[in-house]
């Protein structure tokens, strides 16, 4: 027999969104069913952000006993062990899921049940002979890997994210398939534990951020033994006796790369399969996804959707973000809206990180801006680390308003935040200009990418004339 639950709020989904309005939520008092068909925590947990973030670390230790000699330290690194690797990676996902865990969620009160749900009314939802009649519910489903339509590519034994993580042992050569960031990444760690890596981009490598910053990726990634192939589109893959082969087609022609392993990492899609969106009279648009408003309601007012499921950027923090917008709404009946200064992070060495507008979006607009710069080669932390490639770029309107922000280099992804908060709160120049960072840190390039804005004043003539004129009465 069926067990019905009235509930204040029903999730259907355990990933970083689903997961942060059930906590939210359970603990101000609401009552919280959660539905998870698969694993607690989601793709962030399991197969995304915690184990692609232990193997670049692994990556970054076995490139950085070779480069030990530029502090007059001889070291080296023998073969990696992949199963010991494997280990790690899959040791670090252990230990962060008793964060996640269904213990801890029933802890904070939450009833979970580890069953695929469905929809059964506009308020009603149904799985693992639980029917809960909830007050509001939460689609927080995620996403999962694109795999592009080329001809051949449904006859390989192709890995993605979910599955590249698994591999008993090391990939002898890997074709990634896709220049944005998991790419990318997965890409410049592989070849920094030692296995040859070709990468496949049908356009540009990172062709949504900022070329110049991606230029420093690009380079690093070459120097690391990444071969590229840009601007080249796959259009035929098929099986050999000990791999795959892919045809690319560039501007020079059909190329076939060979290799022992495919990974493809083309981006991400969300689906609503088996959810029965009609019952609860939720509509989706022509490419699939839901039709949401600003405060992330569906086309029925009691139903929201965070996370990937909400058909925007796809970040482990905006679907943090959005569970916050949820519980505001849901709970407390505060007309909050989802519009956020969001953050992105490249997590390859070095890292890429971008905020707010980007060069060409203000060229677009035709609004008037300046470019402020300042390279890490004039930063002493990175100096006296020999670890000087990349810059921070500020773009400032006239008034002195920061607009946008982009840093590559060692630590971006930590200094982005900076940038986050001073567009959130419209913060202008002088305040970054006027903070006080300690030295030396990588975070200097900030302070002094904003104070170059006053450089034309400070050390003009006009300047020079004042001062000359007060000090004859000092």
């Amino acid at each position: 027999m069926t067990e019905t639950i009235q509930a204040d709020i029903c999730v259907i989904g355990a990933g970083s969104g689903g997961l942060s309005v059930a906590a939210g939520a359970s603990q101000m008092g609401a009552s919280v069913v959660l539905f998870e068909k698969a694993e607690m925590g989601g793709d962030c947990l399991n197969v995304g952000c915690v184990p692609s973030k232990a193997l670049l670390a692994a990556g970054h230790a076995a490139h950085g006993a070779p480069q030990a000699a530029r502090y007059g330290v001889d070291a080296s690194v023998q073969a990696v062990d992949w199963a010991r690797l494997r280990a790690h990676v899959q040791g670090v996902i252990a230990e962060i899921a008793p964060m996640d865990s269904v213990a801890r969620y029933t802890g904070f009160g939450v009833r979970v049940v580890q069953a695929e749900a469905r929809f059964t009314g506009p308020r009603s939802v149904e799985g693992g002979g639980i029917r809960v009649e909830a007050k509001f519910v939460v689609i927080a489903t995620g996403s999962t890997p694109a795999v592009p339509p080329i001809p051949g590519l449904d006859g390989v034994a192709l890995l993605t994210n979910e599955t590249v993580f698994d591999l008993a042992e090391r990939p002898r050569r890997l074709l990634v398939l896709g220049g944005g960031p998991i790419g990318c990444e997965l890409a410049q760690a592989h070849a920094r534990l030692g296995c040859e890596v070709v990468l496949v981009e049908a356009k540009t490598l990172l062709g949504t951020e900022d070329p110049e910053a991606a230029e420093v990726v690009r380079l690093a990634l070459r120097r690391d033994g990444v071969e590229l192939h840009e601007g080249a589109a796959a259009v035929h893959a098929g099986p050999t006796g000990d791999g795959v082969d892919l045809v690319v087609r560039g501007e020079a022609g059909e190329t076939v790369l060979s290799g022992s392993h495919l990974l493809v990492a083309v981006g991400r899609r969300v689906g609503f399969e088996g959810l029965d969106l009609a019952r609860a009279g939720i509509e989706t648009d022509e490419r699939g996804r839901l039709k949401l408003d600003r405060r992330l309601r569906t086309s029925n007012r009691r139903v929201f959707a965070v996370g990937d499921a909400a058909g925007g950027a796809q970040f482990t923090h905006l679907a943090g973000f959005h569970a916050g917008i949820v519980i505001r709404n849901a709970l407390f009946r505060l007309p909050a809206k989802s519009d956020p200064v969001l953050p992105r992070v490249t997590y390859t060495a070095p890292e890429l990180a971008s905020v707010g507008a980007d060069e060409a979006a203000l060229r677009a607009r035709g609004e008037a801006f300046e470019v402020l710069r300042w390279p890490f080669s004039e930063n002493d932390r990175a100096i006296a680390e020999r670890d000087v490639d990349g810059f921070t770029k500020l773009y400032v309107s006239p008034k002195g308003r920061i607009l946008g922000a982009v840093v590559v280099g060692t630590g971006a992804g930590e200094i982005v935040s900076l940038y986050t908060l001073a567009i959130a709160k419209k913060l202008k120049v002088s305040d970054i200009a006027g903070l006080v960072v300690p030295y030396p840190t990588r975070a200097e390039v900030a302070k002094r990418a904003a104070g170059s804005w006053y450089v034309p004043k400070l050390f003009s003539a006009r300047t020079r004339r004042i001062v000359r004129f007060l000090m004859r009465f000092a």
